[in-house]
């Protein structure tokens, strides 16, 4: 089971039992699962955007190659 549904349960369980320190810790909860799903999109994103980098210095490094370095074809 996820934290965030953790923390919408419990939150639940606070609501209808009237205990506003058990709401509390249940959106406590949701917030830190959230913020942790947050962090690992923003480290793939980074992941991916170092990926299309390398592969886009890999194809500039072919591209001189084959048209005979810096200078081209001279």
């Amino acid at each position: 089971m996820s934290e965030k549904a953790k923390g919408k349960m419990k939150e639940a369980a606070g609501a209808i039992t009237g205990d506003e320190a058990k709401k509390a810790e249940g959106r406590a909860e949701q917030s830190k699962a959230e913020a942790a799903e947050e962090a690992k999109q923003r480290e793939k994103t980074r992941q991916e955007e170092a990926e299309a980098k390398k592969e886009e210095r890999e194809l500039d490094r072919q591209r001189r190659k084959d048209t005979g370095g810096l200078l081209g074809n001279l």
